[in-house]
């Protein structure tokens, strides 16, 4: 076939693996949304699960993927998912906090802690590092013409810490925002009657240097 069908066929293969976990981690997110919701699969009235989809179309994942993970979480046989954190130090005393989401706790605690020993860590004890972590949530919103000073009186009224200018992005603009990670459905039901937001929410930690912040689902 030649090398460059191998090179073609090498860098798809990488792509679809990238694609393929980005997709189970979304499967998750659907599922734990719709749990933690009350069984609730209306997006309409399930802030998270609205903020998840928002996810899974700018992830490009397909609708049949979608539909799939919301008739699996209202599945009374399904496997309750649960996340659980997990806190440890990594070399050199670098605080790390671990975030996942399982149906199996004592697998997912062994490969937790697998991974703190390979890499020269140490699985450490509740409220060990947490203290020192943040739960924000971080909202990318196209300017589509919207006043940055109105946009920010209107999220700071339901929860939002700072709002600024993505200086960034192209010459149409985004403006970026960002709060406490339990204001999220909040946040959410404002940005729908304001502005489209894209990449919605970005669940992450906001932590001081030289602090790391490590996300698994496994």
């Amino acid at each position: 076939m030649g090398r460059a069908f191998e090179f073609r066929k090498e860098r798809k293969m990488k792509r679809w693996a990238a694609m393929s976990k980005i997709f189970a981690r979304l499967n998750k997110d659907i599922i734990l949304a719709i749990k933690e919701g009350g069984g609730i699969a209306d997006p309409d009235t399930n802030a998270r699960l609205r903020a998840v989809l928002q996810n899974c179309k700018a992830a490009n994942m397909p609708k049949d993927n979608v539909e799939r993970a919301i008739k699996k979480a209202t599945d009374k046989d399904t496997s309750d998912y649960k996340e659980v954190t997990f806190e440890g130090y990594g070399p050199h005393g670098i605080a790390v906090y671990v975030e996942t989401a399982t149906d199996n706790n004592n697998r997912t605690v062994a490969n937790v802690r697998s991974h703190f020993n390979r890499g020269g860590g140490q699985l450490g004890t509740t409220g060990s590092v947490e203290f020192m972590f943040n739960r924000m949530c971080f909202f990318n919103v196209q300017d589509n013409g919207v006043d940055l000073d109105d946009l920010t009186l209107e999220l700071i009224d339901v929860g939002a810490e700072e709002v600024e200018r993505d200086e960034e992005v192209g010459s149409e603009g985004e403006h970026r925002a960002e709060g406490g990670l339990e204001g999220a459905a909040a946040l959410v039901g404002e940005l729908d009657g304001v502005a489209e937001a894209v990449d919605a929410p970005e669940r992450s930690a906001s932590l001081p240097l030289p602090l790391l912040l490590l996300m698994l689902l496994l």
